[in-house]
């Protein structure tokens, strides 16, 4: 399982990468494995769009199991990943990289400081196998 340093997690397995006043945001490596074999991703959000923290980003569809993925913080989107809506499987080899989903411009970057960072997030996933 991969837990890379550079990112911050929430308990719902959403990842945010940031990069000055610019989020990106996916699903990890334990969510995927999780989910197994991902056949689909549905977005509720379409760039330009102003979120909230806890607003639904959208839907992965695995063969085992459907589930919704959460912004961890609020902003503007400023990308959606069009990609996976042809290739969703590219959320199960590279979460971290091609596969990610939103990019927002951060409302409030405080709010990044209440995530879990890497070793954290390990422990978390450890109660959760």
């Amino acid at each position: 399982m991969n837990f890379p340093t550079d990112l911050k997690y929430t308990t719902k397995d959403e990842w945010i990468r940031v990069e000055g006043n610019t989020a990106t945001i996916g699903i990890s490596d334990f969510a995927q494995d999780a989910l197994s074999d991902i056949v689909f991703v549905e977005y509720a959000v379409s760039e330009g769009d102003d979120v909230g923290k806890g607003d639904t980003l959208g839907t992965i569809e695995s063969v085992k199991a459907a589930s919704d993925v959460y912004f961890p913080v609020g902003g503007k989107i400023v990308a959606v990943n069009e990609d996976l809506l042809d290739a969703p499987e590219l959320v199960n080899t590279d979460p971290y990289g091609e596969a990610w989903m939103i990019k927002i411009e951060l409302g409030d970057p405080a709010e990044v400081e209440s995530m879990l960072d890497a070793a954290a997030y390990e422990a978390d996933t450890k109660g959760r196998e």
